[in-house]
């Protein structure tokens, strides 16, 4: 009995002994483990560094001056990390609900979870954390899912990676980069974007079953997509309210309320072709491009703009730039249709153009076939150019603009030439708005739609500016010959004599109707009636020098030939120039360079870069006071006066075509409209005291246009965008844009009242003038 005690008391020992061996060897491997895993031995682990700047892509984010976001410049990543201070507490509770109940009791391993994974399988619920998965977003990325070993290791690095991740970061601090990490689809890169993206607001906005439809996403974004399954989705949130209300964030009572609402996705998705100005996004990524050039980083390296998470601050309004869209919208849908109905093959066979040979309409589509994207990408992949034109007459599928369209798309069927043919058809159209005391860009619109159009016609096109130039000659007159504008001139043929100004032949410019009234016409009225004749005495007797020294001093960079016929605006001019120089009027005779960005940031607040006004004296307060008087003619009693009058007169006569104006703006407006040959071009500039605005409209050939003045003057084509802007700008009070009369120089030394000389020239209007103030 005593030896088998013995050999029991033995065995045990051994047993014992044995068991802390093991023990100890199992401890000692899971630390060695542990050890090669901090050492980077089953893969690259991070530095120290590292870990206090987790290396993401953030997007380039432009922001409006009334501080929402118009839109991120990025490559893969459009992500805007946010604080944790700016996340709502309903999101931050649903994700600590529904991820990781014991968040804020661990130090990035949930122990209890963990075995509760091992004894269960996983059944019921994984053990990550969300340290844990923080830790695999920002430094794993997801393995071989088939290979159980790369699955362990993965975890024991994530282990580890979450370990150093609670010692850097605050519990607050790993929640904000977790959500601002993860990717949940449709460009959607962190939290920010997700909330706007889904839901069209910013994430401090959600509502708790909003947080709880991007919570339920964390899962698997792809698979819990509400766009493709929506019901799986909302079975989803409902999952995480029913959390939310198991660990006490929400009451039962809320909870079955809040499961019970419909899941309502307002989907907004962010793209460089899509969005709120889009035109004037691409405009600043240019912009960009240079400066980073000039500007490189400390180190010398350069920035880079779609990964350094740039805070681009620029001068546009938000609203306003929705109610130039908005406006543009609205008025090139209807007049787009007027062209159609124009221009049906029966009308006019040679549509969309007038006035060429099959000859010349045969050249303009082979510029525009080789000039193609399509044409340079096959060029580069070694086709022939006989190759390449056949492509061009095989029909294939496509999406292409349409106005009818809710989406302003339409699949069709088409050969590569005729959709040429077909965007040819459509007409353009530029904007840009400006604050002139300033120089600030308030609104920008290069173009009917940048996804299929995405030629900017604000500042890449330039246009034959017609009658808008004309100011610049009155100007001129003013400033030299102190002419005010009651300055009275005969509305008779004038021819300036050859050789008197350069080498040109003699010119005799007609009006635009071809008829003189013989009658002396003050200037205000000449201007407001763009009479041709009295603007040719005007470039006659100051010069076409003086005139091109004030248009350059006011910011026509475009070299002007110094001859007389600029006076009528034959020189190509963009929107950008014409807005800048019309602010010189506005604001007491100081040009003001236009501005678009006031200020660049780094992701880290620092301020990188402040802009620094250029203005420049061009003429007097007195003269820049006259001149503006003298375009309030122009909405008083001249082409501009559909601004005013709800109808226009002769309206029995016309009724067949008179839909009546419904601006009815009433407050003090100077501006001037502009008609190029064959009504090739349509501009309107218009000004109050604190804004100015220019707007063009055309085809992309000049020999795309209306047959008739009636739809192809300035008037028509382009004052109503102007007009609509206007009545959605007053209609926000919020926005300050002026109804005051514009402000008189304390010292004026020029006359400008002429109110008797404007009443008779108001009931002498012609038959012409009365076709201008037409609408359809």
């Amino acid at each position: 009995m005593a030896k088998t005690g013995q050999k029991q008391q033995q065995s045990f020992g051994k047993f014992i002994k044995w068991f802390w061996i093991l023990f100890g060897v199992g401890v000692l491997s899971v630390v060695l483990v542990f050890l090669l895993a901090s050492w980077g031995v089953f893969g690259e682990m991070p530095t120290f560094e590292r870990l206090e700047n987790p290396e993401t892509n953030l997007a380039t984010e432009f922001i409006s001056s009334d501080g929402e976001t118009l839109g991120k410049l990025y490559l893969d990543d459009n992500r805007t990390p946010i604080a944790y201070e700016n996340l709502p507490k309903n999101l931050v509770n649903a994700l600590v609900a529904t991820e990781d109940a014991r968040y804020y009791d661990h130090s990035g391993i949930d122990a209890r979870g963990f075995i509760r994974a091992l004894a269960y399988l996983g059944t019921k619920g994984g053990a990550s954390t969300i340290s844990q998965q923080l830790a695999r977003q920002l430094f794993i990325g997801v393995r071989d899912k088939e290979s159980t070993t790369n699955a362990i290791l993965q975890k024991i690095q994530e282990w580890v990676i979450a370990t150093r991740l609670e010692r850097n970061y605050t519990k607050e601090e790993i929640i904000a980069m977790y959500l601002n990490i993860y990717d949940f689809n449709y460009n959607a890169d962190g939290i920010r974007s997700a909330a706007r993206i889904y839901f069209g607001k910013e994430p401090s906005e959600l509502r708790t079953e909003e947080s709880a439809v991007l919570v339920g996403m964390l899962k698997n974004s792809s698979y819990y997509n509400p766009m493709r399954r929506e019901q799986l989705v909302l079975d989803r949130r409902n999952t995480v309210l029913a959390q939310m209300a198991k660990y006490g964030y929400i009451t039962d009572q809320e909870k079955d309320s809040l499961q019970k609402l419909e899941m309502k996705i307002n989907f907004n998705p962010e793209s460089h072709r899509e969005g709120l100005a889009t035109y004037f996004r691409m405009y600043l990524q240019r912009w960009l491009n240079g400066w980073v050039n000039d500007n490189p980083k400390p180190d010398g390296e350069k920035w880079n703009i779609y990964l350094d998470g740039l805070k681009v601050y620029t001068t546009v309004d938000s609203r306003m730039q929705r109610n130039a869209e908005e406006a543009v919208q609205e008025h090139m849908k209807n007049l787009q249709a007027e062209f159609f109905n124009q221009n049906t093959p029966k009308r006019n066979p040679t549509a969309p153009f007038l006035d060429l040979t099959k000859g010349a309409i045969d050249t303009i589509m082979e510029r525009a076939m080789k000039s193609s994207p399509r044409w340079r990408l096959l060029k580069q992949q070694g086709l022939s150019e006989k190759e390449i034109e056949a492509t061009f007459h095989k029909k294939t599928e496509m999406t292409v603009f349409d106005w009818n369209s809710d989406s302003y798309e339409k699949d069709t069927t088409m050969t590569p030439l005729d959709s040429i043919r077909y965007y040819k058809t459509f007409l353009r159209t530029a904007m840009m708005s400006m604050e002139p005391q300033t120089g600030h860009v308030k609104a920008w619109v290069g173009g009917i739609d940048y996804k299929h159009f995405q030629y900017d016609n604000v500042i890449q096109g330039a246009r034959q500016a017609g009658s808008t130039f004309k100011p610049f000659v009155y100007a001129a007159a003013i400033d030299q010959l102190r002419y005010s504008p009651c300055y009275t001139l005969p509305d008779n043929q004038y021819c300036i004599e050859p050789g008197k100004h350069g080498n040109i032949d003699a010119w005799c410019p007609k009006n635009s109707d071809g008829t003189y009234s013989g009658d002396n016409m003050t200037l205000k009225s000449a201007l407001a009636n763009s009479v041709n004749s009295v603007t040719a005495q005007l470039i006659d007797r100051v010069g076409p020098g003086s005139v091109v020294s004030i248009a350059r001093n006011m910011g026509i960079t475009k070299d002007i030939p110094e001859v007389p016929s600029i006076a009528l605006g034959t020189l190509d001019i963009n929107v950008y120039e014409m807005v800048g120089a019309y602010g010189t009027f506005a604001n007491q005779g100081v040009y003001v360079k236009p501005v678009m960005v006031t200020r660049i940031e780094d992701k880290n607040g620092t301020v990188l870069y402040e802009y620094t006004p250029e203005t420049k004296d061009v003429l007097s307060k007195d003269v820049a006071y006259a001149m503006v008087n003298l375009m309030e003619g122009v909405t008083q009693y001249g082409s501009g006066g559909r601004l005013r009058h709800t109808y226009g007169k002769n309206q029995t006569m016309y009724k067949e075509v008179m839909t009546g104006y419904p601006y009815e703006l009433n407050n003090p407006i100077a501006g001037k409209t502009g008609t190029t040959q064959n009504q090739s071009d349509g501009w309107f500039m218009g000004m109050v005291p604190n804004l100015v605005t220019g707007v063009w409209v055309g085809g992309e050939e000049r020999a795309i246009h209306f047959d008739r003045l009636l739809y192809g003057q300035g008037a028509t084509m382009a004052l109503p965008i102007w007009a609509l802007y206007m009545k959605k700008n007053y209609a926000n009070k919020d926005l300050g844009v002026s109804t005051d009369a514009f402000e008189v120089p304390e010292e004026m030394s020029i006359n400008v009242d002429c109110s008797k000389e404007a009443q008779q020239n108001e009931d002498d209007l012609d038959t012409e003038d009365d076709l201008d103030g037409l609408d359809f």
